[in-house]
């Protein structure tokens, strides 16, 4: 498939797209996080003190969401909109892949926390049913949100460019740095983590992501499935040696991968689908 910059010609949207959502990104979340520094009595006398749940930090998680559903708005309409969602009833993958997704994640959770001394303190261990529900109902509508803008929107317009290992490895150090300003405030998850363990398991993630991604061409719904997955409350608190692990698994999968993400022929490049009755002529980008 020949390199776009400029993207699939049934798609609106253009790769110029990405600066502009890049510093909706930072600028929303980055200055709500500037609220806590500099607006601290006010932020914590109207809305309390910040942790997971704070609506401001929920707010700055959701800046991605935001930010791409703006843009997907602003150029394509609801239309747009309706056909970039649509992404999120993409189901079909490989075996292995839901085979990664359902028992690679618990197997590395534990794997890291075994390395730490602490894999019987999991919360599916410790924890009641009627406590863990209403948390993992929380964590499935946070971190997943963000996957809507991450890799909903800016992945394939990355792979227009770039081949698929390299566009998912710029896209995890964008992602990790995004994160740095809830690694240096008190009452963040983040606040206990040391950032560079998070820095290279989030590239390693991201890379792993990417080829799943294309084999699921474009699923908004498993890249979501797949960031719970990361932070599902019923794992162990395994960091930072969780982190090491997320990264020799990216090596093997990048291995077992290679072929497709060292080329751009299966690689995912729309941000919005054609339509239904033209998608028979778009290359087979997108099939539900």
């Amino acid at each position: 498939m020949e390199k776009n910059e400029e993207g699939p010609k049934s798609d609106p949207i253009a790769s110029k797209r990405l600066l502009l959502f890049l510093l909706i990104v930072f600028g929303l979340a980055w200055s709500l996080f500037a609220l806590f520094i500099f607006a601290t009595d006010w932020v914590v006398g109207t809305f309390g003190e910040l942790s997971g749940s704070h609506p401001l930090f929920i707010l700055a998680v959701y800046a991605p969401a935001i930010a791409a559903l703006l843009l997907i708005g602003f150029t394509a309409g609801r239309s747009g909109i309706g056909r970039f969602l649509s992404r999120l009833f993409l189901w079909r993958a490989s075996p292995w892949w839901y085979s990664f997704l359902l028992l690679g994640f618990p197997a590395i959770s534990f794997a890291g926390a075994a390395l730490k001394g602490n894999a019987m303190t999991a919360p599916m261990f410790t924890e009641s049913v009627a406590a863990l529900l209403p948390l993992i109902g929380f964590m499935a509508v946070l971190g997943p949100v963000e996957e809507i803008g991450w890799r909903g929107f800016a992945l394939p317009i990355l792979q227009r460019r770039l081949v698929p290992f390299w566009a998912g490895l710029v896209l995890g150090v964008i992602w990790a740095v995004w994160h740095l300003p809830a690694f240096i405030l008190s009452g963040t998850p983040q606040a206990a983590w040391g950032f560079m363990p998070f820095f290279a398991g989030s590239i390693a993630c991201s890379v792993i992501l990417t080829p799943l991604f294309n084999d699921a061409r474009g699923s908004i719904l498993l890249a979501m499935l797949f960031h719970f997955q990361m932070n599902n409350p019923l794992w162990p608190d395994a960091q930072p040696y969780d982190m090491y692990v997320y990264v020799a698994a990216a090596v093997v999968i990048v291995w077992l991968n290679r072929r497709s993400l060292f080329s751009n022929a299966g690689a995912v490049t729309e941000v919005i689908p054609a339509p239904a009755a033209s998608r028979s002529g778009s290359g087979g980008r997108y099939r539900q």
